[in-house]
């Protein structure tokens, strides 16, 4: 997949992982969207070195999209944890 591909895939994992997790976060749309990019990224990169599954280039691939949104959850996650949730402000 191309670098625009991995991009709009993260803006959907994004916001699958903000429905998943919600609640009012730090940064707001513009933090969960960067969050939803580099989660994309971050999930391919464990998918691939980790669990020795190869990501495809077809932008429909289960797996793929797997990787996307459980990497979002994960950056999701720490960012609460380390920023604080402001709901609870």
């Amino acid at each position: 997949m191309s670098i625009l591909a991995w991009i709009f895939l993260g803006l959907f994992a994004g916001a699958i992982a903000k429905i998943l997790l919600p609640g009012r976060d730090p940064g707001g749309l513009i933090g969960t969207t960067l969050i939803g990019v580099v989660g994309a990224f971050l999930g391919g990169w464990i998918s691939a070195q980790f669990f020795d599954r190869e990501i495809t280039k077809e932008f429909f691939d289960g797996t793929t999209w797997v990787a996307a949104i459980g990497g979002s959850l994960v950056l999701l996650i720490g960012y609460r944890l380390l920023f604080g949730n402001s709901r609870s402000r």
